[in-house]
């Protein structure tokens, strides 16, 4: 019996979800097929556990949104401009000659007229951006050429939803009459399209930035998620009011987000909400899966699917192989875009209200849509076991050329970019290494940010923002924060989540040092010792030493220090005998400094340079 306690929904889709995707995943499957299985079990057609889920499968759309949003921060415009013959090229190929042949089949085996059988096959032929984009996510494929190709042509399918929308009032069986007299026509919907969608972009380079500057002034981490919840609502908000695609509105505010430096910070405060909102959809078209129907018509759809998959797999690896793409790669870029989308579902509901399609022919095609999205799972899984090990002998290795869309991040993290950092990091810079600048100061970002330094705003300490600065590719953390609390609390996040890092840090005192060294930092550098021995050696030099003697007392105490800094570890949180230790080595220390001073060779520094150590 199903609950319309939305409470009690809540409960069942969670515990749907945390049931089946662990043993989906374990199975081989992916947590895809995992979700959409346990939506059709839970749906009204099996157990009955919840009714009519179209009110969540709308709501949840609202995740493939948040993730064209993700993968529009990822994709710098220089990077979306130099994927644009994939998308256009490709894309637009795929799109075009797809709806050809299911328009030609629809006609030729069901005797469609040629503007519903126009319409199926525009329908038909997107493609799920959610399921392909997780699944090629997860398998790790995405950034391979199959998955980067099968990206662009989804990407292209997402833009391509705008002109479906427009031609398929024009595509009506019946005369629909003038249309919504409140609703923009003809030419002028077409303007405010295009007003639309430049405001966008404007209102993203030039007021969003300041926004996100205003809210970090105001040091509320909550503040700072509604914001980016704001930015990704508003923008999707735009689009739903032009009845376009919100995922469209969406990806556009993430291309313009894009070079911010604010990117890492919308990425990780967004990217829980994506995954929640991800599964709901894959549970909520699991649920609307109309079993009643395939059971009534099994071996119509089972023929339909066959004949969807196939066209469409014919399609994407004949334009494979006319691009070029390596031989396996074709397959995978096939095989994953080889089903309808979830696009589908908007597009026949919008294609039954204007009278394009008759009722009992959309029922049909959605329950189509529904086992296409179901299949790709299956799919991949097929495509894992029996046509990769044809044809990779190893591990597949992901393409990591410039047009992937991806941001790998740079070998090295510097977090906290005051003038310790800024330091280090023109040093790498100048030597040839890209660094990634995380800073957590608002005042300190825009004041790097006027020199034209690129620096990204964020909290260190954070997991989720690690793992969008790329830290899982990075071999070096450079940590220069004073704060020692906050230091070990992101020394901590990095060794447990990545071990494979090698980690810098700066020490305020020795009490910080003893901290770091306990945390297991063992490269670690008190930020006034060096500058201390510079400022000692110059004043040796003017009571009468060579720059070179100098330099060898300083390098002599140093070294000495050293040692006595590791030898008092043990003791560092006993206060009493700390100080009584360190009185022995300072002892020992002048000692040693006072022979080395008496050695005879030590005069032979006079003859090799002046004071100021010219030769």
């Amino acid at each position: 019996m199903p609950h319309d306690n939305y409470l009690i929904q809540a409960v069942i889709f969670l515990a749907a979800a945390v049931v089946s995707v662990p043993l989906a995943k374990r199975l081989g499957f992916g947590s895809v097929l995992g979700y959409l299985v346990a939506g059709v079990l839970i749906g009204p057609h099996v157990f009955g556990l919840v009714g009519d889920t179209s009110d969540e499968l709308h709501f949840a759309e609202f995740g493939v949104a948040l993730m064209l949003f993700l993968i529009g921060l990822e994709l710098q415009p220089r990077k979306l401009w130099s994927l644009r013959g994939s998308i256009f090229g490709t894309g637009g190929a795929q799109v075009a000659l797809t709806t050809a042949a299911i328009c030609g089949l629809a006609m030729v085996l069901f005797g469609f007229d040629w503007r519903s059988a126009t319409a199926v096959g525009l329908i038909l032929s997107l493609s799920s951006t959610a399921i392909v984009l997780q699944s090629l996510s997860e398998k790790k494929l995405l950034k391979t050429e199959g998955g980067r190709n099968a990206f662009s042509v989804l990407l292209f399918q997402d833009i391509a939803v705008i002109p479906i929308l427009a031609l398929l009032p024009l595509l009506a069986t019946v005369d629909t009459g003038p249309g919504d007299p409140d609703k923009l026509q003809g030419w002028a919907y077409a303007a405010a399209v295009l007003i639309s969608i430049t405001a966008l972009v404007l209102a993203g380079r030039y007021l969003l930035t300041p926004l996100l500057r205003l809210v970090v002034g105001a040091r509320t981490r909550e503040l700072f998620t509604a914001c980016s919840l704001l930015i990704v609502l508003s923008a999707a908000a735009v689009m739903t009011w032009l009845e376009l695609s919100p995922a469209l509105g969406t990806f556009i505010a993430g291309v313009v987000l894009a070079d911010s430096e604010f990117r890492h910070e919308l990425e990780a405060d967004i990217e829980p909400f994506k995954g929640l909102l991800l599964g709901l959809f894959f549970l909520a078209v699991g649920a609307n899966l109309n079993l009643d129907l395939v059971m009534q018509n099994p071996l119509l759809l089972l023929g339909l699917l066959l004949l969807l998959v196939a066209v469409k797999f014919a399609v994407l690896f004949t334009l494979a192989r006319v691009q070029s793409v390596a031989r396996g790669e074709d397959w995978l870029f096939a095989v994953s875009l080889a089903q309808a989308g979830e696009f589908g579902f908007v597009l026949l509901a919008y294609a039954s209200q204007n009278q394009v399609l008759p009722g009992d022919v959309s029922s049909l095609l959605i329950a189509l849509i529904a086992l296409s999205m179901a299949s790709t799972p299956l799919l991949l899984l097929a495509y894992e076991q029996l046509i990769q090990p044809r044809f990779f002998t190893g591990p597949q290795k992901p393409d990591m050329s410039d047009k992937a869309p991806q941001d790998d991040g740079s070998p090295v993290i510097i977090i906290g970019y005051g003038r310790y950092g800024q330091i280090a990091g023109r040093l790498l810079n100048a030597s040839g290494f890209d660094t990634t600048l995380l800073e957590h100061n608002a005042e300190q970002l825009e004041l790097v940010r006027r020199y034209g330094i690129k620096a990204y705003y964020g909290d260190a300490s954070r997991e989720d923002l690690l793992h969008a600065a790329g830290a899982k590719n990075a071999q070096v953390v450079i940590l220069t924060l004073s704060d020692q609390a906050a230091s070990l609390e992101i020394v901590s996040r990095i060794r447990k989540h990545f071990p494979h890092i090698t980690i810098l840090a700066r020490a305020r005192n020795r009490m910080h040092q003893y901290a770091l060294m306990e945390a297991g930092v063992k490269h670690i550098y008190r930020e006034t010792v060096d500058s201390a021995l510079e400022i000692g050696a110059g004043a040796l030099q003017l009571l009468g030493l060579s720059y070179h003697q100098a330099q060898r007392f300083a390098r002599k105490f140093k070294q000495h220090d050293q040692r006595m800094l590791e030898s008092l570890f043990p003791y560092w949180r006993d206060e009493s005998q700390h100080v009584a230790q360190t009185k022995v080595y300072r002892e020992q220390l002048l000692q040693t400094l006072q022979e080395d001073r008496r050695d005879p060779d030590m005069h032979l520094d006079h003859h090799w340079g002046d004071k100021e150590g010219k030769v």
